[in-house]
């Protein structure tokens, strides 16, 4: 003969909260790395350029870039190094 068990909302309840904790801990054991990715406008504002100047930064591999759609994305990092002068082709 087969068991029937039902699920109320209350056990629902306490499995997200155990699940919500169980994640919550996972993510805080990870080390925590700076990928910041940043937009073009973000970019331009930082390195005081017009969009031109971005583009050719892009074209001539001079800053390195991500592209989703029609979005460009940089990283942070790289965006830093370029404004301490520390930027490598």
């Amino acid at each position: 003969m087969m068991t029937i068990e039902f699920i109320t909302k209350e056990d629902l309840y306490v499995f997200k909260n155990e699940l919500l904790q169980e994640l919550l801990a996972a993510l805080k054991q990870q080390p925590q790395k700076n990928n910041q990715w940043l937009k073009s406008c973000a970019v331009r504002k930082m390195l005081n350029v017009s969009p031109n100047t971005l583009q050719r930064l892009r074209i001539r591999g001079v800053l390195k870039f991500s592209k989703v759609g029609s979005t460009f994305y940089y990283k942070a990092d790289d965006v830093q190094k370029m404004l301490e002068g520390k930027v490598t082709r």
